[in-house]
Order: structure tokens, then sequence, then C-alpha cells
């Protein structure tokens, strides 16, 4: 099939912070040296910031590098830090953690709440005055190589192919984007990201990493329980002690909270569900009085790393790297990733251009891997190394291990803690597993998925090929059902993989409603034989989030 192309010097896949900082950068430098750098984004939801989703508190180190002026040029990051909160939950009650006892990579000092989807739509605008091309609607869904093995660009999904995968009536191949260096930068769990991993081999020098699944809701509260600029977090109920997690609320201008929860995707019993325990947090004395009367607009659900620098992949490799938290760069005692995202596009592009300067054949650069390990994001990560492996031992070892590692040591103990190995493989079996009973939701303060979902805004193309592959058609029964009563149903957060009963025998049978997938990743995670493979739909499909 002949498919149309279009060659850049840099092809960026992805428009969130990473991706776009990685854009502007490079334009920014050609413009300063009087050079002509062709850019361009492919972002596959159906507009810049349509698949942001996060907390989000931002630590302004990476925006003040990119934009030193940031601040008389509309930037959305106005409403500053005013005070914080740590909780530590029990059933019924719970207490404050004091302040001054914080790590400092917990404290939020000088920090701003955002709304992460506005603040990257501002990006992108930003992006495009400078020249960068960008292609919201258009997935990345094939890496191109060339005859030497190294990358040379991406395919985007082909269009309007119906469920059985013939060409429909309004077909359209994919479009080939040829780039000197291509720029990977689809988030957490990438799908492009996973083949590189394999293809180049690039964890070859790190463990695996581990997740996180965050689930968000956007609420609007009465006027008299609003506190612009407060922060909280917690720790504890309604989770176990073995269990890793907590929740953010933070709250924003008019009259906006934002209030969420993760949940780490180590955890062992196969009847949790980080959806429920969301919910259920909610229901806690000292969080409900918070949403009484107010109401839920917006949900949303996604992955995050927290493997760290214990996690962290070769960054480079012939034809292109790695950004961003499609390498890991996340801060888990922080919660944070949007400054460190930045910082390592804005590297791996001054990396590039030097490259495209000296007309050097394409090569693997590996002067970005060593600018962003000598880098203060690198330096940031490495301190924060022991704090998440430590809560293996649960949250009360974890916690106090946390302290003498953040506080006394500032993160300079002379080892390194190993994580737990692979998500997928801490589940017990529900032989050995006590089954949670989660209360009935109310319509008021507690929602099903479903209903959630809608708030998400998905849309998908319906009659397209599935985009959740199946491996073995079998195993979603022999092994997910039969050891571990299909936990595919509680840890996805948007109701897509079911348990029904064959019409015609009564047998059970997997239903996957792929319609309603939030692209959170958590499937191709945690699923306990690596049997779901989370590929792109068509371009602009998935939820639609409005300042998430």
């Amino acid at each position: 099939m002949e498919r149309e192309s279009m060659a850049y010097d840099i092809v960026v896949v992805g428009a969130g912070p990473a991706g776009l900082s990685t854009a502007i950068r490079a334009k920014q430098i050609a413009d300063d040296e009087g050079r002509e750098v062709s850019v361009c984004v492919l972002e596959k939801g159906a507009e810049v910031g349509a698949h942001i989703m996060s907390g989000a508190v931002l630590e302004p180190r990476g925006l003040d590098e990119l934009f030193p002026d940031w601040q008389n040029i509309g930037a959305p990051v106005t409403r500053k830090v005013t005070d914080e909160k740590l909780l530590f939950l029990t059933k019924s009650g719970g207490f404050s953690w004091p302040t001054w006892l914080l790590p400092g990579a917990m404290k939020n000092h000088g920090n701003y709440i955002v709304r992460l989807g506005n603040f990257v739509q501002w990006l992108g605008e930003q992006a495009e005055a400078l020249g960068v091309e960008i292609y919201p609607g258009f997935a990345a869904a094939e890496i191109l190589y060339d005859e030497t093995g190294a990358v040379k660009g991406v395919a985007t999904g082909d269009m309007g192919r119906t469920a059985t995968g013939d060409e429909g009536a309004n077909f359209q191949p994919g479009m080939e984007l040829h780039g000197t260096y291509t720029v990977f930068a689809e988030g957490a769990r990438g799908h492009l990201g996973k083949e590189l991993m394999a293809q180049y081999n690039l964890r070859e020098n790190a463990e695996d990493q581990t997740y996180g699944l965050g689930i968000k809701e956007l609420w609007e509260v009465d006027s008299p329980l609003h506190k612009p600029g407060l922060v909280t977090h917690t720790a504890g109920w309604p989770l176990d002690a073995k269990t890793y997690g907590g929740s953010f609320i933070y709250h924003l201008d008019d009259n906006l909270v934002a209030i969420g929860f993760v949940v780490a995707l180590d955890y062992q019993n196969p009847y949790l569900s980080p959806y429920q325990e969301f919910q259920r947090f909610k229901t806690h004395p000292k969080i409900q009085p918070l949403l009484e009367g107010g109401r839920r607009i917006g949900y949303g659900a996604r992955a995050l790393n927290e493997g760290g620098v214990q996690a962290l992949p070769k960054l480079a490799f012939p034809g292109g790297m790695l950004v961003g938290c499609e390498a890991g760069t996340l801060n888990t005692p922080k919660i944070k990733g949007t400054h460190t995202a930045m910082k390592s596009g804005m590297l791996a592009a001054q990396s590039i251009l030097s490259a495209l300067k000296d007309h050097a054949p394409v090569k693997e650069l590996t002067d970005y891997d060593k600018s962003f390990r000598s880098s203060w994001a690198y330096e940031e990560l490495f301190r924060a190394r022991n704090f998440r492996p430590a809560f293996k031992w649960g949250l009360l070892l974890g916690t106090l291990y946390g302290g003498i590692d953040q506080v006394v040591a500032r993160g300079r103990l002379p080892w390194t803690l190993k994580h737990g190995g692979r998500d997928n493989e801490s589940l017990s079996k529900k032989s050995k597993s006590k089954i949670i009973d989660y209360p009935k939701p109310d319509g008021k303060l507690t929602f099903d998925r479903l209903t959630n979902v809608s708030f998400a805004n998905v849309a998908h193309e319906e009659n397209q090929p599935c985009h959740l592959i199946l491996t073995s058609q079998t195993r979603p029964l022999s092994v997910n059902l039969a050891e571990y009563d299909s936990p595919e149903q509680r840890y996805c957060p948007a109701g897509v993989y079911e348990i029904l009963a064959d019409d015609g025998t009564g047998d059970p049978r997997l239903q996957i409603n792929a319609q309603n997938c939030v692209h959170c990743k958590t499937c191709d995670i945690k699923d306990p034989t690596q049997n779901i493979t989370w590929v792109t739909p068509e371009g602009g499909g998935g939820p639609n989030y409005s300042g998430m």
C-alpha cells in the first residue's frame, strides 16, 4: 500500500509537556542561530491537551528555563500554593503531619496549582507561534526503520478500517512522517516506547518500570469551603498497610477543586479496585464535608511512572530518543513530573540541534543521555531513588525510612534500594485473597464507573478494529478468571472489561468495551500474563479532557 510521506528535521510523537518543550527549544535555538529547522508534533488526541490529565501542582523550574518571561506572556500559571497539609487517615479519623517535618521534596512553597491540559494548550500555542507544525488527531501507530536499523520516523494509523480490519467506505491509509531524528514523548507506558525498549535493549541496565494508577475528578464546591491555593495530600485509609498510594486535593480558582487518588499497581489483592478505593475515600469524615453540596464536572484516569532512576532506561538510540514520562522522569515523593519532563525535552532538542549543525550522519545521540544524567532533573531523581521502594515494607516502615532518607540524609544515603519486581507479577491468587465489599454509589458523592466515564467525554469510532489486543483468546478465562477472578474487571477505571455469561451456552466470556477506554494503559501494565496489549485506536479517539 502506497503511503504519502513528509520529511522533517525533527518529528515529535506526543504533544505533552516533554514533546512540546522539545519542539519549542529546537525552534528557539534555531532562531537564535539564524538557522531553519523543520519540526512537527503528532498528537493522538482530538486537540492539544485532550489526553492530558494530572493533579497538578507545577514546579516552575522547567518553565523558567523554557520561557524566562512566562509570567508576562499569558501562561495559565497563576494560582500559587498558599498552604499545604499532609493527613494520615484512619477509618474514622486521622491526624495532620507537621509541615515543618515534611521532606523538602514534598513541600510546595513556590509552586503553582494548574490545570495541566490548559497549560499544555498554551505550550502548543507558543510552539505554533515559533513555526512548529502540530497535527492533532493523528496517532503515531508504527515506527519506521531504515536499512541500518536506525529509526527514520513514524507512520500514522489508517483511518476508516472496519471492526474486522477491512477497508471501509471512507478508508484513508496512514501517512509516513520521516525525521532526521524522532523524539518519543507518548507519556507513561507509551506503546511505541515499549517496542523501542525491546528493539534496542534500552532496559539492559535498568529495573522494570513500576507504575501507579491516578484517578481524578474535578469538582465545583461551595464558596465557604473553597480555599484557593490549598494543597492537601493523604495517606492511609482506605488502603491497607501493604498497598502504596494516597490522595491529592488541590484548590484552584473559581471554586474548583481537583481531587484524586493514586494506587500503586504492584498491589497484591486481585479484588482491589483502585476506582472503588477512590470512591470510598471521598466518604471519609475529613473529606466528605468539602464535597457535599458541590458537583463533579470532570473525570479521568492515567497511569504514572513510579520507578525513578532505578527504572530509567537508556534514553537515546540510533535516530531517536525518549523524553519525559516515556522514559520515566516523574519524581515520586514530589508527585511531580512536568518540570523534569520539560527539562528532558529541552536537553533532547539541544542535542539534536548540535547534531544537525554538524551535518553528521544520523547516529545515536549519546550526549543527550549524558547531559540528562548530569542535569538538575537527574540529580533530584537520584536523591528521591529510595523513597518509593521503601514502601514494599509497608506504610509504617516505609514512612519511617522515607523520613530518614529524605529529611535526615536528604537523599544521600550510600545505597540504592531495588523495587519489588514487575507490577503484573504481584497479584496473589484468588484462593489466598480476601474479597473486598465496596459500597454502592449514591450518585451524589460517589459514582459508578460508566457515569463517571461520561464526564471524560470519551468518543471512539465504534466500527474500527479493537485497540486492546489479546495475545491469547483463552487466557482471560483459563488464567485470569480461574486463578485471579478476572482482576481486569476491577483495575480498569472505565468499565472496559466484563465477564458475562455467553448467550448460547451460559458459559463465562470476556467482553471488551473498547469504546469506554480512557487510554490509561493500566490493562497493558497489570494483566497477570501480559496478555493485553494497548495500541492506538483511530486518531482523535479517546477522552477529551477539558483542563484536567
